[in-house]
């Protein structure tokens, strides 16, 4: 259980689906809700399988790269803290896809990959803490329920879409921006937490 709520918790805040929900709000205005219904599922289920194919196949890549797993962390680290001042920050840069991405995309047939899948899901962030997540320590069933706390993960993001219109009707502005800081600071958490692990395994004197 603490496997499982471990990754949960982890992931959540760092696949934030509460940003992703103006862009599919944007992309599938025009859709039945039974089509937006199957764009949400289809863009959930890419993302466990970008992210399982992260968590197993990481640390091969990895290794191809002569990279060390803590180096890895560091930079995940880096790159979570600058996602959380984005989200911190009033008027920051918080999209994950450009205008002229987002221009494309509404002229796609098939949405759920790109943009919504990745990055908006399951974007490089979340992909450097499934990277991180596996350790040679780590037992099949541990594997599993690893990969379970993705499956839940995008039920959440599954159930957060598909409520999109009612929440950002619920909470107007205001609420959507204490929200996005609200990931943000646990965002932010997280990315100092990956570098401080990263850099007392890498100099373990400065523990001492």
């Amino acid at each position: 259980m603490e496997i499982l709520l471990a990754t949960f918790t982890t992931l959540f805040s760092v696949v934030n689906p509460f940003g992703a929900m103006p862009v599919f709000l944007t992309l599938t205005e025009e859709d039945t809700p039974a089509e937006r219904a199957n764009i949400g599922l289809k863009a959930c289920l890419y993302m466990v399988g970008v992210l399982t194919v992260s968590f197993f196949a990481g640390q091969y890549v990895l290794n191809f790269f002569g990279i060390n797993i803590h180096h890895l962390r560091i930079a995940g680290g880096i790159l979570l803290m600058r996602s959380a001042f984005d989200l911190l920050t009033p008027g920051g840069n918080r999209a994950k896809v450009s205008e002229a991405t987002l221009e494309e995309s509404m002229h796609k047939n098939d949405i759920s990959f790109t943009p919504l899948a990745m990055p908006m899901l399951s974007g490089p962030g979340s992909m450097a803490v499934c990277i991180g997540l596996f350790t040679k320590k780590l037992s099949v069933p541990d594997m599993g329920l690893i990969v379970l706390g993705f499956c839940l993960v995008a039920l959440a993001a599954y159930i957060i879409l598909m409520s999109s219109l009612r929440l950002t009707r619920f909470l107007g502005r205001p609420g959507m921006a204490a929200l996005a800081r609200i990931m943000g600071f646990l965002t932010l958490a997280i990315g100092v937490n990956f570098m401080a692990t990263a850099i007392v395994a890498l100099f373990p004197g400065l523990s001492r």
